[in-house]
């Protein structure tokens, strides 16, 4: 096998590259924690676990004339 020589600072480039394309990838794959923060939202403030089709169902039932 030959052996291939890299610069220290080249190498820490790809060092620093690979530990944030895992972070990235971490974040990404963790959605558990993404999906608990939402609850958490949702429970401050229930309107913004609303959809739009329900929004406009109550507003319906109040009376409020929703367009075509």
């Amino acid at each position: 096998m030959k052996t291939i020589t890299v610069s220290e600072e080249k190498w820490n480039k790809v060092l620093t590259d690979v530990e944030t394309l895992i972070e990235d990838v971490a974040e990404l794959l963790d959605q558990d924690n993404i999906m608990r923060q939402r609850i958490e939202e949702i429970e401050a403030d229930a309107s913004i676990g609303k959809s739009e089709e329900e929004l406009d169902k109550y507003l319906r039932k109040r009376g409020v004339k929703i367009g075509a």
